[in-house]
């Protein structure tokens, strides 16, 4: 269960480990498909402490590596000292520490000069406004994982802070929903570096499981206004855009059904006023893998943005325009922090990587289904690559699409 420090602005947390005992290491042979981050899920243990206990400089692993792991559980207590900053470590990116900090990237942006996105390992940042509190959220050390069940699944409600074994179809976005939580939320919970994860992993999780309702159409109840009606979410859609179809704010939309935060999920009923109106036809994502993959062979240029030469998130900028998806010119991560989670990848999508040549988030491309991806090589130029080669697999970040 996750531990939750309030201090003012002069406050923030001090976190020491405390090693009980003495320490054991286990010897581990890399398969194919494996990456430090499944490696530490699987041990209970960080990436850090991994590549630290082998001397590593970096993420990359190869198959029939000899690694080193540690198995003694390392007890975590909290101490509260006087301090007003937080220090940039490896994998950070501005939208995490904001998610973490419970601030937006702009108020970092602000507070620290930021003109950009882009941090680096070291840096020291403010992390609140003066006069504010801040919110720190620590993760407890995991615990070695019970043995599996030899009876049949529960169907009971499960308790807080209880395991989910992942299944087939199973991404973060999708688990915290059905949960009450955010990714962020199981990422801290859980020491994960990056939002992939596995069937048969088990992941911490906290607050009551929700069932969904099914499909079924029922008539609105008696002291229901004639105006109103039901909308069942489907996928792809935001408030932004439900509010939108109905001419209705987001906030006049929350209200009517009760939300506290801007999070819904494919199948949800919502109750909506008015009579939808028949959307502008936009550009379908089969349009700009057209487009996309027209370009196949442009050379790579460093902040290339034309059929001159394309970096990655220029690449990324000229086919969303081009395809009539009017957006600015970002970085990956700029373009990273202008998306949303998505359940299940559609081509058309983006694919994040991070830690590539920088730490964060340093690398997209656009999804072209069955694990394919198109994006601006270094070395080749616009080509196609797999999602689940050695290289992206332990690099992988993220699927999103843009708001």
């Amino acid at each position: 269960m996750n531990k939750t420090i309030i201090r003012t602005v002069s406050t923030t947390a001090l976190f020491s480990t405390l090693f009980a005992g003495s320490a054991f290491a286990d010897s581990y042979k890399v398969q194919k498909g494996d990456s430090l981050s499944k490696i530490a899920s699987k041990y209970k243990t960080t990436v850090n402490e991994i590549k630290t206990l082998n001397g590593l400089k970096s993420d990359v692993i190869y198959e029939n590596q000899i690694l080193q792991i540690s198995t003694a559980p390392a007890a975590t207590t909290v101490q509260a000292v006087q301090q007003t900053t937080y220090t940039v470590v490896s994998g950070d990116a501005l939208i995490k520490i904001a998610n973490r900090y419970n601030v937006t990237v702009g108020e970092l942006q602000q507070w620290n000069n930021l003109t950009s996105t882009m941090i680096y390992v070291g840096q020291v940042m403010k992390v609140s406004a003066p006069g504010q509190t801040v919110t720190v959220t620590a993760p407890q050390p995991a615990q070695p994982a019970p043995p599996p069940a030899t009876t049949a699944p529960s169907t009971q409600t499960q308790t807080p802070s209880s395991d989910y074994t992942v299944k087939s179809g199973d991404t973060l976005s999708k688990i915290g929903v059905q949960y009450g939580m955010t990714v962020q939320q199981l990422k801290t919970l859980n020491n994960l570096t990056s939002d992939m994860i596995y069937v048969g992993q088990k992941l911490k999780v906290t607050g009551a499981q929700t069932t969904p309702t099914p499909p079924v159409v029922t008539p609105p109840p008696a002291a229901q206004p004639p105006a109103a009606s039901e909308y069942v979410v489907k996928s792809g859609d935001t408030l932004g855009k439900i509010a939108g179809q109905y001419n209705m704010t987001v906030a006049n939309l929350k209200g009517l059904n009760s939300l506290t935060s801007d999070m819904i999920y494919v199948g949800q009923k919502l109750k909506v006023s008015g009579s939808a109106t028949t959307p502008t036809p936009t550009p379908t994502q089969t349009d700009s893998i057209t487009i996309a993959k027209k370009l196949i062979g442009t050379p790579y240029v460093w902040g290339g943005s034309t059929t001159s030469g394309f970096d990655c998130s220029g690449f990324i900028y000229y086919v969303a325009n081009q395809s009539g998806t009017k957006i600015g010119r970002y970085s990956a991560a700029g373009y990273y922090d202008r998306s949303y989670y998505v359940d299940s990848p559609k081509p058309g999508d983006l694919v994040f990587f991070q830690n590539t040549y920088m730490q964060g988030i340093s690398h997209v491309g656009i999804y072209l289904g069955n694990d394919q991806f198109i994006h601006a090589d270094e070395k080749y130029g616009i080509m196609i690559s797999n999602v689940k080669s050695t290289y992206y697999t332990a690099h992988f970040s993220a699927f999103k699409r843009l708001y």
